[in-house]
């Protein structure tokens, strides 16, 4: 059993640490050229990390890196 406390206050710090990271990345890709962005437009943004999210979750499941061990023989 996990340590609860510990485990929540990860998922915030995750949380908190990556959304404005991953809102930056967003804006930048999806802004046009003269605001200093990539062009890319919403759309485009929104292709690119649903395939870079498919190919994550693709490759784990897959390969089971994201497993121990231990889960991982619980499991097979």
């Amino acid at each position: 059993m996990t340590n609860r406390p510990a485990a929540v206050l990860s998922f915030w710090l995750a949380y908190v640490l990556t959304r404005p990271l991953g809102a930056n990345i967003g804006d930048y890709l999806g802004s046009s050229h003269s605001d200093g962005g990539l062009g890319l437009g919403t759309l485009g943004t929104s292709v690119l990390f649903l395939g870079a999210i498919l190919v994550v979750v693709s490759y784990l499941t897959v390969t089971h890196k994201d497993q121990t061990e231990r889960a991982y023989h619980r499991a097979h």
